[in-house]
């Protein structure tokens, strides 16, 4: 069963994760936001210290617990809370295969997981990406445009997607695209591009308010050829494999996402109840203080209940309980309370003296908005939540 008192084991990576985020990123986190760059140096540290990027250095820790309990899901919520609370756009600038990871360990074969993977385990600088949106097609993964046609021993690849985290850089990107679109959601499936396929182009590079520093890039697939065998063969064993497994991809990432975003409003909520605390202008009324305190207090609480759920989430994937409803619900929730928090921080704070604590407050302010847009926007998670509840609740009458 789920505890609520972490291991050694869970306590020694979520520490370590917090160091890296002391030590490397709020150095740096508010130049590289002015500058929308990151320093190579800061790749290398990172390839060095947490190999695999955030996925890797969730493996530092044992994939099963002392009780033989599976782990990896939940030793990764506590790494991304950490991430995010040091700087959420430069925890997905770490080196490793990223969101291209999840479909490749579910879905790749023994074969494609060693062809695709291996390369994050070698001494360069190497990065993964998904690209599921398109252009006219965000969260209605199901109305996906890009095409894929069979033409001999290679895939063809032809489409458009856009607002793809680390695109321009990855050595290779999960590609979701259809066979044939009178299919519909059976037509859906997940290829292996890698960098430099003929026709595989990249486009502009999205300016962005928040998240700054994490590149998102256009990706053009103009005639895009790749073996035949780039196409992940699990989800190909039944007709709708292949959504399943963009679905899949979410309900695995959605938690992760909740995660940062839990990091975020925790470095909002400590940075403005320390002002708060310490450095409120004299003569600050009582009754305002006291009304402060109240809802400091229950934006604490709720951070407190965004963990939790992230936490469920993710120790549902472990034990391989299907977990829809419980990563959109830490997602939605995280994602609308990132918002509460660094608002009232920003609010609060306006009478501050410029400097790092507000500017601070004003970036996770920016930052907080994309926590309520990507992996599927408010709007879709409360459709897939509302949809699983009254599933249940007609299973039960």
């Amino acid at each position: 069963m789920i505890g609520l008192e972490l291991t050694n084991t869970q306590r020694m990576v979520r520490e370590y994760a917090h160091q890296l985020a002391v030590e490397e990123m709020r150095p740096i986190s508010l130049e590289c936001d002015r500058t929308e760059q990151i320093p190579e140096e800061y790749f290398w540290r990172m390839k060095r210290r947490a190999p695999g990027g955030t996925e890797g250095l969730a493996r530092t820790g044992r994939w099963s617990d002392e009780h033989g309990e599976p782990q990896g899901a939940f030793l990764s919520v506590l790494v991304n809370e950490e991430m995010g609370w040091g700087d959420a756009a430069l925890s997905t600038a770490i080196p490793g295969p990223g969101l291209a990871y999840p479909p490749i360990r579910t879905y790749g074969t023994p074969e494609q997981q060693q062809r695709f993977l291996s390369i994050y385990n070698d001494d360069g600088l190497h990065w993964g990406a998904l690209a599921l949106s398109e252009p006219g097609v965000g969260s209605d993964v199901a109305s996906i445009a890009t095409t894929a046609t069979l033409d001999g021993d290679e895939w063809v690849l032809n489409g458009t997607k856009h607002y793809i985290t680390n695109g321009a850089r990855a050595d290779l990107v999960v590609v979701f695209a259809t066979v044939d679109k009178s299919l519909g959601r059976a037509g859906i499936k997940p290829f292996v591009v890698p960098r430099g396929a003929p026709g595989f182009l990249i486009g502009r590079i999205e300016k962005k308010m928040g998240l700054r520093a994490s590149q998102t890039a256009e990706l053009v697939f103009d005639h895009c050829r790749i073996p035949k065998d780039n196409l992940l063969a699990g989800s190909d064993q039944e007709s709708k494999g292949g959504f399943k497994a963009a679905m899949g991809t979410l309900d695995a990432t959605r938690p992760l996402v909740g995660a940062l975003a839990t990091g975020i409003a925790r470095a909002a909520y400590e940075t403005v109840s320390d002002w708060v605390r310490h450095e409120l202008p004299r003569g600050y009324p009582f009754r305002r203080r006291h009304l402060l305190d109240d809802e400091l207090e229950t934006l604490g609480q709720e951070i407190d209940a965004a963990r939790l759920l992230v936490w469920r989430a993710a120790w549902m994937a472990d034990q391989r309980i299907p977990n829809t409803k419980e990563a959109s619900m830490a997602k939605a929730y995280a994602g609308a309370l990132v918002m509460r928090v660094t608002s009232a921080a920003v609010r609060i704070m306006a009478p501050a003296d410029p400097g790092p604590s507000k500017w601070f407050v004003d970036k996770w302010f920016r930052d907080a908005k994309v926590f309520d847009i990507f992996e599927g926007t408010a709007q879709i998670q409360r459709i897939v939540i509302a949809r699983r509840l009254f599933g249940e609740a007609a299973a039960q009458e």
